[in-house]
């Protein structure tokens, strides 16, 4: 028994060590600073994959630990239920790891904007967000992803950001499947906060020039659609701790239905305040790992954002948040399988936005 509760107490402390290591190496500005290559991605996944699935078996280990030995009935009942909870989350991480991160849907979303210009009238915006072509999502994954969009035929295809994950993730060819989407009006997106840790901002504006995607730097373009005028405008990635969307108001057209790519989602408040008609944004993955207790998500997205996943709205403004494609940190989702979002604009109907999913 001495030596069996000496094995458990190293397992509970290397356990410890790879939380913290997982918890560590997993934040953005940490793994900017770390080694490139697939191996490092792999090796920083089974850190986290590890410090996911310690959840249950710290809590298993607790049970067994503190069940009673006077009641062998209520001992065992304990024990079951702490192996039931060290089994759960490594359950749930190989579901998110085998499957859901694979399953990948067009979520179909029809805004209401009041007024809008009738030849606006059931617009068609394709988003594709968070793509992370890399280790955990291959170029088999992007070319069927491409397909898919293209099968929707929209008006505009938008890309909202986080093309790779780091440094030695092939942005060439991500960009190469991206200009086989198919849309009327062209292809534009906006930079995401990993092309800002890997430095590669300017090596994706000029690789996508050279392909047909058009990426906004605190640029706008008006399209014309009929009678109408679409502008969009995109933004870098908007840091939490600086000031957000710093001019960005000059970049409306007061004539035109404005629409804002900004990869981060938290400035929704300043954007409506500035008049942007519709933000579109992804970054939170729609929280990757995501969990309902009691109704309620739970999702590390939820600690620094309040806007994770879907349509938002405040006054006439409204954003638009994908849970993107690809996947972060560790290969796996569950609770948010990655989307191709289909954004219609209307000027009738409900103040509801009506979701349809699409295999």
């Amino acid at each position: 028994m001495p030596l069996l509760r000496r094995l458990i107490y190293v397992l509970t402390c290397s356990l410890s060590a790879c939380l913290a290591a997982g918890i560590f190496v997993g934040a953005p500005s940490i793994s900017a600073l770390c080694p490139s290559g697939s191996w490092f991605s792999w090796f920083r996944a089974a850190t986290l994959g590890w410090a996911l699935v310690s959840i249950g078996v710290f809590l298993a280990f607790f049970l067994w630990r503190h069940a009673p030995t006077h009641n062998p009935g209520r001992r065992n009942l304990l024990r079951a239920t702490g192996a039931a909870l060290a089994a759960t989350p490594l359950g749930a991480t190989a579901f998110g790891i085998v499957v859901e991160r694979r399953s990948f849907r067009i979520q179909e979303v029809t805004i209401y904007v009041p007024e809008l210009p009738r030849d606006l009238e059931g617009l068609r915006l394709v988003q594709l967000s968070d793509i992370h072509l890399g280790p955990f999502l291959g170029p088999a994954d992007l070319a069927r992803v491409v397909d898919m969009s293209n099968e929707v035929h929209a008006h505009l295809a938008l890309v909202t950001g986080d093309l790779i994950t780091s440094k030695g993730d092939p942005l060439d060819l991500c960009l190469q499947h991206l200009a086989r989407l198919r849309a009327e009006a062209g292809i534009l997106g906006c930079l995401g906060n990993h092309e800002g840790y890997t430095h590669l901002e300017n090596e994706t504006v000029r690789l996508g020039a050279k392909l047909g995607v058009r990426f906004l730097r605190k640029q706008a373009l008006t399209l014309p659609f009929g009678q109408a005028t679409l502008n969009v405008a995109g933004v870098d990635y908007q840091s939490y701790y600086r000031p957000y969307l710093r001019k960005a108001e000059r970049l409306i057209d007061p004539d035109s239905f404005n629409v804002l790519l900004s990869h981060n989602p938290d400035v929704f408040p300043v954007a409506a305040r500035q008049g942007w008609n519709l933000i579109l944004a992804g970054h939170t993955h729609g929280g990757q790992v995501n969990v309902e207790i009691f109704d309620q998500p739970l999702n590390l997205a939820r600690f620094y954002t309040p806007f994770v996943y879907g349509l938002y709205r405040r006054g006439a403004s409204s954003i638009y948040v994908s849970r993107g494609i690809g996947t972060v940190g560790i290969p796996a989702r569950i609770g948010a399988p990655p989307e191709i979002a289909l954004v219609r604009l209307s000027g009738s109907g409900t103040l509801l936005a009506r979701k349809q999913q699409h295999s």
